[in-house]
Formats: structure tokens, sequence, C-alpha cells
């Protein structure tokens, strides 16, 4: 089986570094995604929060276009509930046009946050607004394709976006049944989000059943995004992985933290032991084993690309594991 592989960053900001340096550290790491044959380098959106520095990550695609010259780069994704379907639409009809070819725009409903920050991304703060994600996707998707009915006040706006033919891709994230019937019944591809719902290959089941061909897609193309840290060896991989596995249990406590050192992650949870969760087996291996596992992982979903993603404390690490994991699946990535 051929598989395809990209990299879905989240800027991770390590225990006794910066947000700027987590930034500076993801354009290091589009470069090298770029140099190794990964398909897609996508950012993620998160806000207020002391682990992840990738808050608008539309503003850091200007400059990964600038750090690659081959690879894919786009956005997993642009929570639009925070933002104007037209706002989104002229900032990627610039980007586009660019980087014309190399652009995707994902979109995802959740808000990327806790709800009081994203009460604070709201304009209006007279009262939460609704998350009406299917109509915004809606409304976005009329200014590329000029299908506003004639009538509609905005109608006239879809000739405006600065970047003109040039568009990007555009995706549905999600991790629900709700995000994977929307996604089909509007013939968009789907990437669906393995790492937070589990495993979920019904979700690739019900996208299939949903899809109707558009201009966009003829046929359903799924991408699944999969948690993997890869190492020398298995015992230090284990190892390397308990930074997140401490980040996200003291998430669950309502605790927002840097992500610690492995070190003291290990002794955290030493004495913290943390309950599996069901369905959430993250791939933490060597390069064989982590190889293995995502064949496995895509087989299942009857996907033909997978989207790697880890926190880790050491940028060198998280390098590494890229290296290893293209290297594993050579000559596929040349």
């Amino acid at each position: 089986m051929t598989l395809r592989l990209s990299v879905l960053d989240q800027s991770p900001i390590a225990e006794g570094s910066s947000g700027a340096q987590a930034l500076r550290n993801s354009l290091e790491l589009a470069g090298l995604a770029d140099d190794l044959g990964y398909h897609r380098f996508w950012m993620a959106e998160h806000h207020a929060t002391p682990a992840l520095a990738s808050a608008v990550p539309e503003v850091m695609l200007s400059a990964v276009l600038q750090a690659t010259s081959r690879i894919r780069v786009g956005t997993g994704g642009i929570m639009l509930p925070h933002q104007s379907p037209f706002r989104v639409a002229e900032a990627f009809s610039m980007l586009a046009t660019l980087a014309p070819g190399r652009v995707d725009l994902g979109l995802g409903r959740a808000p990327g946050s806790d709800p009081l920050t994203a009460f604070a991304l709201q304009q209006d703060r007279r009262q939460r607004a609704p998350n009406d994600f299917p109509a915004q996707l809606a409304e976005l998707l009329a200014y590329f394709d000029g299908t506003l009915p004639a009538d509609h006040p905005f109608a006239k706006l879809a000739h405006t976006l600065p970047g003109g033919p040039d568009e990007p891709d555009i995706w549905v994230l999600g991790s629900s049944p709700d995000s994977a019937e929307l996604a089909g019944a509007m013939g968009l591809p789907y990437c669906i989000a393995e790492f937070i719902a589990g495993h979920a290959p019904e979700l690739a089941d019900r996208y299939r059943a949903a899809f109707r061909p558009s201009i966009r897609l003829q046929s359903p193309q799924v991408l699944v995004a999969a948690w993997v840290v890869s190492a020398d060896t298995r015992d230090e991989a284990h190892w390397l992985a308990a930074s997140s596995r401490m980040m996200f249990a003291k998430m669950l406590q309502g605790e927002l933290i840097a992500v610690p050192h492995p070190d003291k992650a290990t002794a955290w949870l030493g004495q913290h032991p943390q309950p599996d969760r069901p369905g959430r087996d993250p791939i933490v291996g060597t390069a064989g084993e982590c190889r293995e596992r995502l064949l496995q992982l895509a087989q299942s979903y009857g996907a033909e690309e997978m989207m790697l993603v880890n926190i880790l404390h050491s940028h060198a690490a998280r390098l590494h594991s890229y290296r290893l994991m293209a290297q594993a699946f050579a000559p596929a990535m040349a």
C-alpha cells in the first residue's frame, strides 16, 4: 500500500522556552518536511494556552510558504465560528495567488479554546454568538464559486476577492458524525482528527455514504490525523511521549501548562497514574513499529494519506521523529 504522509503542527511551547521560539521551530519543521517529501504541512489554531503558540495559523502560512518550495501548506484548521466567512475568503484568496496550487484551507467548528476565550474572540460581546458552522461554510464556498443568489446582500463581494482565479483546496476537519456528513453532503475532502476522536473508522463510512460529487471533488477523499512519536528505541519514544501525556492529564483537570520535560512528566505520571482513554491509542515506538501501526490505521479508514502530529518538549526530538518516519516510508516519500 502506498501511503502519503503529511504534518500537522501546533507550535508546542516547551517549559522554559517561549512562544516566539516555538514559532521559529515551526518554520524549521516546515522546511524539513518540505525537504523530506511530506505532502502537506498544516498549522492548527489554539488560543490562550501556554502550551501551543499557533493561535492565528493564517499569519504563519505566509512565512511557511516563504520557507518552503514544494509542499502544500494549510490550516488544520481555521475555526470558522470565530471568523467572518468573507474575511477568510479574502485571506485565503490572497495566499492562494501568492502560491498557486499549494494552499489548503482546513475548516473546523470547534472553538480551539475555553468558553471565556471564545467569547473574547467575538467582536460583538452583547451575547454569545451561535455556532452556525454549516451556514458559514456554505457562505464561504459561495464567495469562491460566485453562487450567492443575486438578491443576497453580499452577492457582489464574490467578484472582489483579491486572488482572482486562484483559490485554496477547502477541507472540512472533524471528529464527529455531524462533520463527516456535512463534508460528504457538500462534496468536500474530509480530515478526521483521529488523535482527538479516538479510533473511529465509522466516520469515514458516514462521510462516504453522505458524499455527493461537487465542482471541487468527484469522489470521496479521506485524510486521517494521528498521534505519532517515533525515536531510535521504543523506550525513548515512550519517554518522549510522557510530556504530552502529562500535559493532557493536567488539561483534563482544568490546568493548562507548557510542555514539561520528559523527566518531570515521567515522575509526575508515576505519582499520578492515568487511566487508559478508550479508543485513544497513540502510535509510539521505533520507526518500524510506527510504520506498521500507521499502515494498519490507514487501512481501517480506507485512507491513502495520514497526517502525523505530536507535542514534544524537545524540538530536536520532534525533527528526528519526522525524519525517522520519512525514512521508514522511503522510497514512497520520494
